[in-house]
């Protein structure tokens, strides 16, 4: 039987690797699979050696500070691989964890291929990773088309495969109309996957919501949140006695509610292109500690957090960062958008057509499984 270890490092990875894996299962339900995982690789019957929420850190001070916590569970991860003795590695995202458990692989055994989902961000920072990528990376799957010229330079085989988040694709259809509030604007907020984000970030929106209460009596707000989060933040919108508040975690749920959304507040990352893709205005937030923002802007290459706005070269979607990243700005910015329903027109249309600049004729699943399916046959 043909076998596959899979490695993501954080949820926003679990998802893409659940995304391919399930097209492959049902391609060939003869492989046997190990994972770094978390619930959606889960719900596919695959097993994790160890709970996701171990390694998944934000921030180069705190990475620093669990850098021995890190290091013991790449060991570990590795020598589980080694084990395992998979055909293939599977990594996906997360590259300072991922891919430093690839390259310890490949030197242990040479015989395992290695395939790596979501290219690290050279065109950001640290280029010269390319170089490195090449001694143990058999192949790797590019979310963006511009991506390629960094990997052709160096001869690594790669493939354009699209993100999977800006496919069109029917999805379940979930019955929400009873279950929305009625007479009410919807809200969509996201306050990011990992730990150490939603902590920074959910007081915040939580003030903000109460300044909107306090001002407008017509929106009801959707945490848009992981599973593994869900019944913390819960808790702490149960604390602050916000009736007009919910919060959701189903897939399908999510994308429904985005679709009935006004507006959306959304942490920088990935799920921003899935809100554009949705077609919905948005502005993005986010705040590191001082240390981690000054190293960020110290190393990358590139002016803005958002992708929309870096591939521009502009700010197509409004960016509160840092000390602009508060309840105060966050509610003045939303507020002058919804009573400017040209400026709302005007970000959706620059949005549209950056997405079909990018977006693939293919689907980045089918693609992707078809590249594991070559590298399994004999």
């Amino acid at each position: 039987m043909k076998k596959i270890f899979i490695v993501t490092g954080e949820p926003s990875g679990d998802k893409l690797a659940s995304t391919v894996i399930s097209k492959l299962k049902y391609i060939n339900s003869e492989i046997e699979y190990l994972s770094v995982g978390g619930s959606n690789l889960k719900k596919l019957g695959i097993n994790s050696i160890f709970d996701l929420k171990d390694i998944t850190y934000l921030g180069f001070t705190i990475v620093i500070l669990n850098l021995f916590k890190i290091r013991k569970k790449i060991n570990y991860t590795v020598d589980e691989i080694i084990k395992f003795n998979p055909d293939i590695l599977f990594s996906v995202d997360s590259p300072d964890f991922t891919l430093r458990v690839a390259e310890k692989v490949k030197k242990i055994n040479n015989n395992i291929k290695t395939i790596h989902y979501v290219a690290p961000q050279v065109w950001i920072w640290r280029k010269n990773r390319v170089k490195k990528i090449k001694k143990f990376i058999d192949h790797i799957l590019l979310l963006f088309n511009f991506e390629k010229k960094y990997f052709d330079e160096e001869n690594i085989k790669n493939t354009f495969v699209g993100h999977p988040l800006l496919e069109t694709k029917e999805s379940a259809k979930t019955i929400i109309d009873n279950l929305l509030p009625k007479d009410k604007k919807i809200i969509s907020l996201f306050p990011g996957s990992r730990k150490s984000e939603t902590l920074i970030l959910l007081p915040i929106l939580i003030k903000f919501i109460q300044l909107v209460n306090d001002h407008h009596k017509d929106f009801f707000f959707y945490f848009h949140v992981t599973k593994e989060n869900k019944s913390s933040i819960l808790n702490i919108i149960s604390e602050n006695n916000l009736p007009n508040v919910d919060v959701i975690s189903d897939e399908n749920i999510k994308l429904n509610i985005l679709s009935k959304s006004v507006f959306a507040v959304s942490k920088s990352g990935t799920v921003s292109l899935q809100i554009s893709n949705a077609n919905i205005p948005s502005i993005i937030i986010y705040k590191l500690n001082p240390i981690n923002f000054f190293l960020f802007k110290l190393l990358a290459n590139v002016k803005f957090a958002n992708i929309i706005n870096i591939i521009n070269n502009r700010e197509v979607i409004p960016e509160l960062l840092q000390k602009e990243c508060n309840a105060e700005e966050i509610y003045k910015t939303v507020i002058y958008f919804l009573k400017h329903p040209e400026l709302i027109k005007k970000q959706l249309t620059e949005c549209n057509e950056t997405l079909k600049g990018i977006k693939s004729k293919t689907s980045s699943s089918d693609v992707s499984s078809d590249i594991l399916i070559n590298y399994l046959a004999p």
